[in-house]
């Protein structure tokens, strides 16, 4: 990360911060946090951004997700890639 950086202190649960410090690997525990963190802001902000879409043009349906679903697929197909879901 290019940004300053800050010392800060956090609680979370022993067995969280274990399994994350086995899986920092040479990035170590305070990267793996940060990436982590920095992943769930942008989730908050992906969902904040889908508030405001469907105050203004109501939820989106699950047969519109289903059918943006199959389009990617396809393209996915006619580009030669997988076809993951």
């Amino acid at each position: 990360m290019s940004e300053p950086t800050g010392k800060y202190s956090i609680t979370m649960p022993r067995d969280i911060a274990e399994a994350a410090k086995e899986r920092s690997g040479r990035s170590g525990l305070s990267a793996y946090v940060a990436a982590a963190v920095a992943r769930q802001i942008e989730r908050d902000n992906l969902n904040e951004l889908i508030a405001v879409a469907e105050a203004e043009h109501g939820p989106v349906t699950d047969e519109e997700i289903q059918a943006l679903r199959d389009q990617l697929h396809q393209a996915r197909r006619e580009q030669g890639g997988a076809d993951a879901a």
